[in-house]
């Protein structure tokens, strides 16, 4: 990693830490936050490792009472409560943006098969997890916790799309 690598990093955990914790709480107790358009937007930028690197910072700096979780909360029991699954689940949503876009390209295609993967991975582990913490049924928590988000996870999608590429020119990341 280098001195590049290393602060993009650091400002792609930033990023996550700032938007993350804008949250609009729900009847079923999952917030909507600009959480995952952050991760999906340091995995396009970053690519896999660092922006999955990046995810993982700010999961950690929640963990260990930085209030960056929605609705500036913090610490582990945050991630190991009911929305934990999710929040680990952007582990994978960075990583899967990522990937794409180190293989495809930053273009609208790669973006939009990366960032769907990536969020479908998200919803399996967090509603698994909500499930087993909640002792909710299935349908019970596809409604309250996928279905809501559903329109506004395409639009967080869309701005990704429209972001990364013309950033990733900016900051001259296609060779990091």
């Amino acid at each position: 990693m280098n001195t590049k690598q290393m602060a993009y990093t650091a400002l792609m955990a930033a990023v996550i830490s700032v938007l993350a914790p804008i949250a609009i709480e729900l009847s079923g107790g999952v917030p909507v936050s600009l959480a995952t358009l952050a991760v999906m937007l340091a995995g396009g930028l970053l690519g896999s490792r660092y922006g999955t690197l990046g995810a993982l910072i700010y999961i950690l700096l929640g963990m260990i009472g930085m209030p960056v979780f929605a609705g500036y909360s913090s610490g582990a029991h945050i991630v190991f409560g009911m929305t934990g699954g999710y929040i680990l689940g952007y582990l994978p949503l960075a990583y899967c943006t990522g990937w794409f876009a180190e293989h495809y390209g930053s273009n609208i295609k790669s973006l939009v098969s990366g960032t769907l993967l990536g969020n479908l991975v998200l919803y399996i582990l967090g509603t698994l997890w909500f499930m087993v913490v909640t002792k909710m049924g299935l349908i019970a928590s596809l409604a309250a916790c996928v279905i809501p988000f559903l329109p506004g996870d395409l639009l967080k999608i869309a701005v990704v799309c429209i972001l990364v590429p013309r950033l990733s020119r900016f900051l001259h990341l296609q060779n990091s």
